[in-house]
């Protein structure tokens, strides 16, 4: 009963999970600062109707890779990086 209890936590918090990354995709836009799963930092673009960004990568910004949606980790929106560098700032 126990083990029952405990994969019925697990597949809840996967699909909480699911949830916010779809989530998380969907409010992707041009301008953002993305990691990807390989673990690169770059930035989104642009956006196509399909599940393809094409993000910049690297200092002299000629580095652009067209990739899919799944292959990024984590996104950070431009106000996000703002805000951070502020509160690290008056630390």
């Amino acid at each position: 009963k126990e083990l029952y209890r405990k994969a019925l936590d697990l597949g809840y918090s996967f699909a909480q999970e699911a949830k916010k990354k779809e989530q998380m995709m969907s409010e992707l836009a041009v301008g953002d600062t993305v990691l990807t799963t390989s673990g690169f930092y770059g930035i989104v673009i642009d956006v196509s109707e399909d599940d393809t960004v094409i993000v910049e990568f690297g200092s002299n910004r000629n580095c652009r890779i067209p990739m899919q949606k799944a292959a990024i980790a984590a996104i950070e929106k431009p106000e996000e990086a703002v805000e951070a560098k502020e509160t690290k700032e008056k630390k």
